[in-house]
């Protein structure tokens, strides 16, 4: 493997500031990560990132080399044509940044394209800035889609070698292998490095997987500060207003849909309460409930998809 620190370059400026607040604080940073490409129901990662970037200063810190990790081919960036030329080039961007909450707390934030190549260089490329600036906790955060209706609490699966900081979770899952991603690589080579890592999954509706889904986001985000000590009202406020909007919409779309819709909806609650009942009551068997089958749960997956994207 080729030296991994070839891959990115320090911005000095923004170095220097980390580097102040390590002096500061002796106990670390936390790490936040996200990167866009891979499976993020409800694009749950990607708001969360784009909240933080927006309501919170911030400051570059690292960055990767894009033209040896991104498939332009694969993901074409957009260029502007205005009148008779090009006149502007959204150039991908895997960076480090250094943001500040709400009491001025810096942390860092790890963004951008999935890398298409080169993973395990990327890892350990991530690995020595970790080290380097001195990162007590990394998360990453994500969407997955699941049968569960949008009436009822966002769930959340944690995962890493630090779940602890999430009490009162815990994974649907014994076993399952999924496809990889650059996302979940980092978690493992870090875990490995003896460096802590929480990874938090939200439970996306299926039927909305493909959609913004702001209650995911939200629901995240306050797993997240919950477990780092953050404060980022600003940012939970903003996704807050977003998945208000967005719950009335959903409302209004089901209210005007079919009754097969209505009763896909109907038969996720009835299996959501039934599960919620079993755990409450300490048995692992829910009771059994009419659900509608896999193939009639993707057909109406599909045509609510088609109608919200033929509103927008």
């Amino acid at each position: 493997m080729l030296d991994p620190q070839g891959l990115y370059e320090w911005e000095p400026k923004g170095l220097a500031v980390v580097d102040m607040a390590l002096a500061q604080e002796s106990a670390g940073l936390v790490m936040l990560y996200h990167f866009d490409g891979y499976i993020d129901a409800g694009e749950t990662g990607e708001q969360i990132v784009s909240s933080l970037l927006d309501t919170l200063p911030h400051q570059v810190v690292a960055r990767f080399d894009h033209d040896r990790l991104v498939d332009y081919r694969a993901r074409r960036p957009l260029l502007t044509f205005r009148r008779d030329r090009w006149a502007s080039y959204e150039t991908p961007g895997i960076e480090v940044r250094v943001v500040q909450d709400a009491t001025g707390a810096p942390f860092l934030l790890l963004s951008g394209p999935e890398p298409d190549v080169e993973w395990e260089r990327f890892a350990a490329a991530v690995a020595e800035i970790v080290e380097r600036l001195g990162v007590r906790l990394s998360v990453n955060f994500h969407g997955i889609p699941m049968g569960v209706p949008h009436t009822r609490p966002v769930g959340i699966t944690p995962h890493g070698n630090r779940t602890d900081l999430m009490p009162g979770h815990r994974s649907p899952f014994d076993e399952a292998q999924v496809p990889g991603s650059a996302e979940s690589l980092v978690e493992f080579r870090l875990m490995e490095g003896g460096h802590d890592v929480l990874g938090v999954a939200a439970h996306v509706p299926h039927y909305v997987a493909r959609s913004s889904y702001p209650d995911a986001a939200l629901t995240a985000l306050e797993a997240v500060t919950a477990a780092t000590g953050l404060v980022l009202p600003s940012v939970a406020h903003s996704l807050r207003t977003e998945a208000h909007r967005t719950q009335n919409e959903i409302e209004r779309q089901i209210g005007e849909g079919d009754e097969e819709l209505v009763g896909l909806v109907q038969g996720l609650e009835h299996q959501y309460d039934a599960m919620a009942g079993a755990e409450t009551r300490g048995s692992l068997v829910a009771e059994p409930v009419d659900l509608p089958s896999a193939d009639e749960i993707g057909l109406e997956f599909e045509r609510f998809l088609a109608e919200r994207e033929g509103d927008s």
